[in-house]
């Protein structure tokens, strides 16, 4: 069927019509592409009568086509996890995946089990090995079957990770404390996961987690600001780093962001000079290449990803933070929202869920008190947190999300915080990072 083909087709799904262009659902959806491409009768009609799904997960299903964002509760659940089975629709399914909770997460795995939905089944099988300390999560894990709950036994826990700032080492003078530590949150205790390569620096690099895989993308490696050209991936199930090619724009100060199976080198410095140019690094082919510019030049800029889509805080004009996005259908990057806070910029991005997360000075430059303001990307509607955050040794801006939790960290402890509607409620304090400066934090995959 030609890509081009924008005749009408209209699906009738349990008494409502919906009249969309062929190629919408072909693109969209493997069912039917599948079924304009087989040459049967129903496929050279106008229409057709859809007797398999629900008009619930139907109506879901182009909602988050069309980024509407439906509210799935547990009475439409199953309706559209079996439209996503069913129709085999990627992007339903991965919205599935960006909305788990503590909240959703069990019934997600049983509904993704009997559909055969395995991208869901996994996610969401992670996601209550990520948060099984939660109250509500431990009681609805003994309506799992004996095969569920081995099914998540099996699978290798996701660790709170983080590596401070360092320049190369010499490959004559071992660097001990050049490493990559792993928390154990039931220990309570830090322990080693790799130490650097000789040739990474860590000082003012990007530093991501991609597929389960480490990066450490640019940095300095003197104190003349000269930036290290390679990439380093560390594996840690095979315990290995590869060293890959090198962005195209040697940098340093710039932030790295994973988005789908990429990963998007943002700003940074050259020199003395701020740069507007962003990079992209393909998994699959280990190479970067030049994507849209930002609008202006950024150094150190606070970035996330929400819902699969990737955002950048950008400051300017005064007391103004603005949301971009990156869109590559648009073919750069779009004004999403602006904050304006009285002296107070955003300083560190997180995302939840259909949250970004802004955690920005207090004002007057009090860096200790923090304040933070959510965005919901499904209303527009901007929030500020109730209270103040201590960003005691930029803990704050440390911050990574595993589950439902935010975890801040500086030398002195790892703050826990479980993201509440109106709030973080701040959790009992674990074990300090072993190590001092400027800390990276992620989240990774531990082989044990």
């Amino acid at each position: 069927m030609a890509v081009a083909d924008t005749r009408k087709f209209a699906v009738l799904v349990d008494g409502r019509q919906f009249e969309l262009d062929r190629w919408f659902l072909a693109s969209n959806s493997e069912y039917f592409r599948a079924l304009f491409d087989s040459g049967m009768r129903e496929s050279q009609g106008v229409g057709m009568e859809l007797l398999e799904v629900t008009e619930q997960g139907f109506s879901a299903m182009l909602d988050v086509l069309y980024r509407c964002y439906p509210k799935i509760v547990e009475g439409n659940l199953e309706d559209v996890v079996h439209a996503a089975s069913f129709l085999q629709v990627k992007a339903l399914v991965e919205y599935l995946t960006f909305i788990l909770s503590s909240d959703n997460c069990v019934d997600m795995l049983i509904t993704a089990n009997v559909y055969g939905v395995f991208e869901l089944k996994n996610a969401a099988a992670m996601f209550i090995k990520n948060v099984i300390k939660n109250r509500r999560v431990s009681q609805d894990l003994m309506r799992l079957s004996p095969e569920l709950m081995t099914f998540i036994r099996q699978l290798k826990p996701e660790r709170f990770a983080a590596v401070a700032s360092y320049c190369p080492s010499t490959p004559f003078l071992e660097d001990h404390a050049r490493a990559v530590y792993a928390l154990d949150e039931e220990r309570n205790d830090w322990h080693l996961l790799t130490r650097l390569p000789p040739a990474a620096s860590t000082a003012l690099a990007g530093v991501a987690v991609l597929g389960g895989r480490l990066y450490i993308v640019g940095g300095i490696q003197s104190p003349k600001n000269q930036p290290v050209e390679e990439t380093f991936r560390f594996d840690p199930q095979k315990d290995s780093w590869e060293v890959l090619n090198g962005l195209h724009q040697p940098r340093y100060n710039l932030s790295l962001l994973p988005y789908g199976n990429s990963l998007l080198a943002i700003g940074g410095r050259y020199g003395h000079q701020q740069l507007t140019t962003v990079e992209c690094f393909q998994e699959s082919s280990a190479t970067w290449s030049f994507c849209p510019e930002l609008p202006r030049a950024a150094a150190g800029a606070a970035c996330a990803t929400a819902m699969g889509r990737a955002f950048v805080a950008l400051w300017k004009p005064l007391d103004v933070t603005t949301i971009y996005e990156f869109t590559v259908t648009c073919g750069g990057w779009g004004i999403v929202s602006t904050l304006s806070r009285s002296q107070s910029y955003g300083h560190c991005m997180l995302g939840h869920r259909h949250t970004l997360f802004l955690i920005r000075n207090g004002p007057s430059d009090d860096f200790l008190h923090c304040e933070i303001d959510s965005f919901c990307l499904a209303t527009g509607v901007w929030t500020t947190l109730r209270g103040q955050y201590i960003n005691g040794k930029g803990a704050l801006f440390a911050a990574t999300i595993k589950g439902d939790y935010v975890y801040a960290v500086n030398r002195v402890m790892t703050l826990p915080y479980a993201i509440e509607s109106t709030h973080w409620m701040p959790l009992p304090a674990l074990a300090g990072f072993p190590r001092g400066g400027t800390i990276h934090s992620f989240v990774l995959h531990s082989p044990v």
